[in-house]
């Protein structure tokens, strides 16, 4: 008998050194933050300003709100350090700062990511897909005693569609990779991605027709409009790219609009802010970024592409991004329901993966903190990448860790 249970508690033992893990985010100081190296005294001070307005804290005077998600750009970026992504300590609870009277929905937790939700519908059944900000100014001590506006109605979760925050690292290297590389890069693969069923597209500007590139959707052409379009949607800051509030009850506003000329040097902090540090190999991660490319990740997440002309400092330079910046149909299972530009509620810019091993919060609306679910929910129903899915799910259990383990060290 004692034989008997000596043999199944082995088989136990050993199951669960086969079973795969994610290594979750690495420990130690983080490997980004840093400017570029090579930075002129002209670029490196643009670094600087830009980074100090990416870390003010706004009040209603420097012109938050009326409506918005948090006071502070590092606020959502902080993860593992200011551009990044979500941290381990959600901030938007700024709802209850200076006397508000605001109420904390339910999926605004402290131990989940920074979320920005997008309704799928308006009140009339008409499709709206913008963010509609989760905090309001009345009430706070700040702001003007006229100002009554109400939050929206946040009660029908089958209407919201989350988003967290994207990292923002290496973005002026991702602005210099030319069209045509891009273009080439996913027509060199066509015949490859069409026997897995990939497709791949880009989302393009509407008016020139040059392949945007930022957000989840790739639903952003330029550093300017993203970081423009941030100060104003998530801290409600007027700014030369959005100059109107987009709450206008008159009781609410105090300031002369726009309320900051801030966007040109946040642009400068996040074109000259450095990808993240070189990643971290042993012979595990080798094998796994061999086995990465063979199961077919690699055709969707390109590990390297390399810039044109530029600035010095990103002039022809090879980026490990571990995207093609193109759109993918994703499936069901990510449908958010939200159109922008050519993106469609399934299709999803391919994330860039450099990072990731410094990443809490998972997939578009951080749903997951657990890398194997991530890989499990790119395969659903309609999604391009059900056969990469699969071929993963082919490895051994070893060689699966493999892959884990190569996807922490990037």
């Amino acid at each position: 008998m004692r034989n008997s249970t000596a043999l199944a508690l082995g088989l136990v033992a050993a199951t669960a050194l086969q079973a795969q893990t994610d290594p979750g985010p690495r420990h130690g100081p983080p490997r980004s933050g840093a400017p570029l190296r090579g930075l002129s005294a002209g670029e490196m001070q643009a670094f600087t300003q830009g980074r100090d307005v990416f870390l003010e804290i706004e009040d209603v005077q420097d012109g938050l709100g009326p409506r918005f998600n948090l006071d502070s750009c590092a606020g959502c970026h902080q993860q593992p350090a200011p551009g990044g992504s979500s941290g381990p300590v959600n901030p938007q609870r700024v709802a209850l700062k200076f006397g508000t009277t605001n109420q904390v929905p339910p999926f605004i937790q402290p131990d989940r990511p920074v979320r920005v939700v997008r309704f799928r519908r308006d009140a009339n059944g008409a499709p709206d897909g913008g963010v509609h900000g989760l905090w309001v100014i009345t009430g706070r001590s700040d702001a003007p005693a006229a100002c009554t506006i109400t939050q929206p109605d946040f009660s029908n979760p089958n209407n919201l569609s989350f988003r967290i925050p994207t990292p923002t690292f290496g973005l002026g290297l991702i602005v210099a990779i030319p069209d045509s590389t891009l273009g080439a890069n996913l027509a060199a693969t066509a015949a490859q991605r069409r026997q897995m069923g990939i497709q791949g597209r880009f989302n393009l500007s509407g008016n020139d027709g040059t392949i945007a590139r930022f957000g989840w959707k790739a639903q952003n052409k330029s550093l300017e409009l993203f970081a423009g379009e941030a100060y104003n949607v998530e801290m409600g800051v007027t700014n030369e790219i959005f100059p109107q509030e987009r709450e206008e009850d008159p009781n609410c506003a105090g300031n002369a609009l726009p309320e900051s000329h801030g966007v040109a040097q946040q642009a400068g902090f996040l074109r000259f802010l450095a990808p993240p540090g070189p990643s971290q190999t042993d012979d595990s991660t080798a094998r796994g970024a061999v086995l990465f490319a063979q199961a077919g990740c690699a055709l969707c997440h390109t590990p390297s592409l390399v810039t044109g002309k530029a600035a010095s400092a990103l002039s022809g330079q090879t980026v490990n991004l571990y995207s093609e910046l193109a759109t993918h149909r994703m499936g069901q299972a990510l449908d958010d329901g939200i159109t922008q530009g050519n993106a469609q509620g399934q299709d999803w810019r391919t994330a860039p993966l450099g990072g990731l091993g410094d990443r809490i919060f998972l997939l578009h609306d951080g749903r997951t903190t657990d890398l194997l679910e991530a890989i499990r929910l790119h395969d659903s129903q309609g999604s391009e990448a059900r056969q990469v899915v699969a071929n993963f799910q082919g490895l051994t259990a070893d060689q699966k860790q493999d892959v884990l383990n190569f996807l922490r060290s990037l």
